[in-house]
C-alpha cells in the first residue's frame, strides 16, 4: 500500500477533484489510495479512507455491494480489463458507479478510478409506484433501475395500456434530470399538419394562424426529459428531423432561421413492431437504432395476473369514488381470471364502474361487466357454506320475529356452519372485520347472560 502511495503522481491524485461527484482511486484488493472531496463529504466519517475497502466504507454508508444481487464493478474489471458501468441498490438509495482502469506504461492495469452518482432513497421513493410483485414485473423494475441513472436512451415496448408513461416517469425521477421538466408528447394525437410546431415551436408569422412565437415541446424539456409516447405514429418525412435533432441535440422554430440548443434525456414508447416497420420502409432504419439503446419491453397485463390484488387496491386508492370501498374474494377471483385485452387502462376502467355501482363497502361481482361473471375457470361466487347459507333457511325461524333477534340467529348459525376464518367470513356477510368481532362479543356476552342461573 505505502509503495503504491508512493508510486502515485500529483497530478494523478489533484485529477481526482475535477470531478463533482465522489470520485475515487482503487488499488485490485479493493483499497482506497486517494478519494476526491466529494467523495471524502458523502462517505468520510472522520477517520482515514485510505487503505480501507472501498465496500466497507459504502456499506456503512447504506450502499451494498454485492448482496441483494449487486455485482462488484471491480471483480468484473479485473477479469475484463474494460470500463465497467453498474447501477447498485441499497438502503440509502441506488448509485451509479463507472469504474475504469488506469494503466502504467507497459499497459498493465495498476489502478482503478471510480465514479459515483448517488441518488439517495428519499428519491427513489418519490418516483410513481410500480405496483407488482410478479417475476416478470419484477424484471422490468430492474431494467428501470439500471437504466434510470444513466443517459441512455431507452425505448419503452407493449401493449397499449401496460404503463409506459408511468415507467417513463420512474426513469425520470430516478436520473440526474430529474429536478427538470417531465415534458410527455402524445405522437399519436398530433395531426401531421401541426406536428412539426408542437415538438419544435414556430416564430411570429411563420403560417396562417401563427401570431406569436411559440415554444415547442422540445425547447420545453431542456434540461430534463422528453418522453415521446407512441413514437411509431410520427410521420415518414417528419423522422429525419428528429433524428436531426438526436443527432445533434440542435432544431430550429418552424419559420426561424437560428438553431436552437436543447438538452434533454430522451424515451420513447410505442405499441408498433417497430422492426416490422423498419423492413416495410414505414420507420427510419437509422432513427430506430439510435432509439433502440436500451430496450425494455413491459408485459401485458395478462402475463402478471398474480399482480392484480396489489394493482387494484392501488387504483382503488386513487379513485374518488372508491373511497373507503374494499374488493370482495370473489369479486377478486373474477378479476384474476380475464385476460385484459385493455391492461391496467381496462382494469382501472372496470374497477371504476364496479365502484359507482357498488352501496356498501364491498365491490361485489355483480357490480362487474357481466362479460367477467361468466369466465371459465373461475369459481362461482360464495363458497359451498355461504352458498347454503343463501339457499337454506335459519334454523328455528318459522315467523317473524324481531330483526336484532334474527340476526343474532344468523350470526349463531353461520358462525357455526362457515368452515373459515374470521376475515373471510366478514367479507362474505359484507360487514368489517371490526364489526364482526363487535357483534360476535356482544353475541356471546347476551348468551352467558341468558344462561346464567
Amino acid at each position: 500500500m505505502t509503495d503504491l502511495l508512493k508510486q502515485l503522481r500529483p497530478e494523478m491524485t489533484s485529477l481526482l477533484n475535477c470531478f463533482s461527484a465522489p470520485a475515487v482511486l482503487l488499488c485490485s484488493d479493493y483499497t482506497v489510495l486517494a478519494a476526491n472531496q466529494a467523495y471524502r463529504r458523502v462517505f468520510g466519517d472522520g477517520k482515514p479512507l485510505q487503505g480501507r475497502r472501498c465496500y466497507e466504507i459504502m456499506a456503512e454508508a447504506g450502499y451494498t455491494c454485492r448482496q441483494g444481487g449487486n455485482q462488484c464493478p471491480l471483480d468484473t474489471c479485473q477479469r475484463s480489463g474494460t470500463d465497467q458501468h453498474v447501477v447498485h441498490s441499497g438502503t440509502s438509495g441506488n448509485a451509479q458507479i463507472d469504474l475504469y482502469p488506469i494503466r502504467n506504461d507497459n499497459a498493465e492495469v495498476v489502478y482503478f478510478l471510480e465514479l459515483l452518482i448517488l441518488i439517495p432513497q428519499s428519491v427513489v421513493q418519490s418516483a410513481p409506484a410500480m405496483v407488482g410483485n410478479s417475476p416478470a414485473w419484477q424484471d422490468v423494475t430492474a431494467l428501470i433501475r439500471r437504466a434510470a441513472p444513466s443517459e441512455a436512451v431507452v425505448l419503452l415496448l407493449g401493449e397499449s395500456g401496460t404503463g409506459k408513461e408511468l415507467a417513463a416517469a420512474a426513469i425520470h425521477q430516478g436520473s440526474r434530470v430529474r429536478n427538470g421538466p417531465f415534458v410527455a408528447v402524445d405522437c399519436s394525437g398530433l395531426p401531421e399538419t401541426l406536428f412539426e410546431s408542437e415538438l419544435f415551436g414556430h416564430e411570429k408569422g411563420a403560417f396562417t394562424g401563427a401570431h406569436s412565437r411559440k415554444i415547442g415541446l422540445v425547447e420545453a424539456a431542456n434540461g430534463g426529459t422528453l418522453f415521446l409516447d407512441e413514437i411509431g405514429d410520427i410521420p415518414l418525412n417528419l423522422q429525419v428531423k428528429l433524428l436531426r435533432l438526436l443527432e445533434t441535440g440542435y432544431f430550429r422554430r418552424v419559420g426561424g432561421v437560428e438553431p436552437i440548443r436543447s438538452q434533454f434525456r430522451l424515451i420513447s414508447a410505442t405499441h408498433r413492431p417497430l422492426e416490422r416497420m423498419v423492413e416495410e420502409e414505414r420507420f427510419r432504419q437509422d432513427l430506430y437504432y439510435r432509439l433502440n439503446t436500451f430496450p425494455i419491453v413491459l408485459p401485458a397485463l395478462r402475463e402478471r395476473l398474480e399482480d392484480i390484488p396489489p394493482l387494484a387496491e392501488a387504483i382503488l386508492q386513487r379513485l374518488p369514488v372508491a373511497k373507503g370501498l374494499q374488493l370482495h374474494a370473489d369479486t377478486l377471483d373474477m378479476l384474476q381470471h380475464y385476460d385484459y385485452p385493455g391492461n391496467i387502462r381496462e382494469l382501472r376502467n372496470i374497477l371504476e364502474r364496479a365502484a359507482l355501482l357498488a352501496d356498501d363497502v364491498w365491490i361485489l361481482p355483480e357490480h362487474l361487466p357481466a362479460n367477467l361473471q361468466h369466465l371459465p375457470g373461475q369459481k362461482k361466487p360464495g363458497t359451498a357454506n355461504a352458498v347454503s347459507a343463501r339457499q337454506s333457511s335459519v334454523p328455528g325461524v318459522a315467523e317473524i320475529i324481531p330483526l336484532a333477534e334474527l340476526e343474532e340467529q344468523y350470526l349463531r348459525w353461520a358462525r357455526g356452519s362457515y368452515g373459515g376464518d374470521r376475515r373471510s367470513l366478514a367479507q362474505r356477510l359484507g360487514v368489517s372485520e371490526r364489526t364482526l368481532y363487535r357483534k360476535l362479543d356482544a353475541l356471546r356476552s347476551h348468551t352467558e347472560h341468558v344462561v346464567e342461573p
